[in-house]
């Protein structure tokens, strides 16, 4: 196999330990963790500094050459992958780039490269007393660049709001390798635009974040929680909102999955137990943080929970006992994307609405997909704290296997989730970002005028569109 004149002059710049070329050692850089995602790149580099991306990205764009920033390549949506375009881009992943360059106690801050590992930016601020609060499935595996670049949610949005919420300041390397320095700690600036923002959530299409300025919270000291049974999403409802009313900022989160979620996690993931004796159709986690020792929230959710059974609101309910009884009750939740995985195919929606709406959209969605494949099952897992829920139409091996146009039969399921959400004043895509699978949807769903100033935006940062293509933007 030739070498590509551009790889060799990488390898010159990076070092050839730094620079994966051959179809086979690029395997795991090209293709989704799912397995349904899959492209070809020129090769891929890693870099071990900002200035090294720089140069990536002056040698690529010197070339005119196609550039994917990646982080953990945890993506549900095609996000991380080369798709099919030419020329095939290079790979930029930051899996080097892990060093916590600060961390600032009294700020509450903490500076960080852009591929540390989630879990460890939680652990790090935990020996310090401090809280990163984003919480995800992958968070031992995806990356903090990642998750900036898709404004990752997770279950503690409902307290501490997502990704955005949580970034003060941010290293990015333009698309002509020019590096931002916007990497300050403060909580008001108010001298212009927060350039900060058009990086967040722009999947790598405005620039490559390098670099970030963390905030931290005040790390809880104690912790409730319940598992919770109820009748139905109507139910959960005023169950969420006795909580707010009665726990205010303490209640951290509140999600909620159905037994079929439920049932696939038990039946494909070893170790998880059903947090109650009997089956039940819909379940809740109801979770309270508190920020002083010797707080009585286990005594709180308790009053609370026999009250709304008094009321008829829960069948059951489960309090952790232990801090290892609610990591356990925590792991059923953390793993349906592993469950739904090995069980079938699930074309897993990342919509959102109103939370006053999510009933009705769930609903709605239900006779929507199962007038197009009558005998779809339906699996739900919901932020139900912050409306966004993951509606995901569910096939086994089998029934995927035996439909006759299978992309296409998705397609319209998907169109008909999203239509659902929509008309609840909703959207397509509340945490997971658009990647491949929703580029598509942008033109059905957003305004012409959003989409001209989208498109107005990225021309001024990457006029010759080598950052990402055929992301973001349809």
């Amino acid at each position: 196999m030739n070498m590509h004149p551009v790889v060799e002059r990488l390898i010159d710049v990076l070092g050839s330990s730094a620079v994966v070329w051959r179809s086979r050692e690029m395997a795991a850089y090209v293709e989704d963790w799912r397995g349904r995602h899959a492209g070809k790149a020129m090769c891929v580099a890693l870099p071990s500094s900002t200035e090294e991306v720089s140069a990536i990205v002056k040698l690529c764009a010197r070339e005119q050459i196609p550039i994917l920033p990646q982080g953990g390549n945890t993506s549900l949506c095609g996000g991380a992958v080369p798709s099919g375009g030419e020329p095939a881009p290079v790979v930029v992943n930051l899996a080097r780039m892990r060093h916590v360059r600060s961390v600032d106690v009294d700020n509450h801050t903490m500076e960080v490269e852009a591929g540390c590992v989630l879990a460890d930016i939680q652990a790090l601020a935990a020996q310090h007393g401090l809280l990163y609060p984003i919480s995800l499935g992958s968070e031992g595996s995806c990356q903090i660049g990642g998750n900036i670049s898709t404004n990752a949610g997770g279950t503690g949005v409902l307290r501490y709001g997502n990704t955005r919420e949580n970034i003060l300041g941010l290293e990015v390397v333009l698309a002509d390798g020019t590096i931002w320095d916007g990497l300050r700690g403060l909580r008001k600036d108010n001298t212009g635009l927060d350039l900060k923002h058009l990086f967040i959530a722009a999947e790598g299409t405005m620039g490559i974040v390098t670099a970030a300025i963390l905030k931290l919270h005040p790390l809880p000291r104690a912790y409730a929680f319940a598992w919770v049974a109820v009748r139905s999403p109507h139910d959960a409802l005023q169950l969420l909102t006795q909580c707010r009313a009665a726990f205010g900022p303490r209640l951290t989160a509140f999600e909620m999955m159905n037994a079929a979620q439920l049932n696939l996690v038990l039946e494909h993931v070893p170790g998880r137990r059903n947090p109650l004796a009997g089956n039940h159709n819909w379940h809740v986690l109801v979770e309270l943080a508190d920020d002083q020792e010797g707080a009585e929230g286990s005594q709180d959710m308790q009053r609370l929970l026999e009250k709304a059974y008094a009321q008829g609101l829960l069948l059951d309910a489960a309090i952790a006992v232990s801090e290892a009884h609610r990591h356990e009750m925590w792991q059923v939740r953390h793993s349906v994307s592993e469950a739904n995985k090995k069980a079938g195919v699930g074309l897993t929606s990342d919509t959102a609405v109103p939370v006053s709406r999510v009933p009705d959209f769930i609903d709605k969605a239900t006779a929507a997909v199962r007038e197009i494949v009558p005998e779809i099952g339906v699996v739900v897992v919901a932020h139900l704290g912050d409306g966004n829920v993951h509606f995901i139409p569910f096939f086994s091996f089998k029934q995927w296997a035996s439909l006759d146009a299978p992309e296409a039969t998705a397609e319209s399921i998907r169109r008909a989730v999203n239509d659902a959400a929509y008309a609840l004043d909703g959207t397509f895509s509340a945490e997971h970002g658009v990647g491949q699978v929703y580029v598509s949807q942008r033109a059905r769903y957003k305004l012409p005028v959003e989409l001209a100033m989208m498109r107005a935006v990225k021309q001024a940062f990457d006029p010759h569109d080598l950052l990402n293509p055929g992301r973001l933007l349809p």
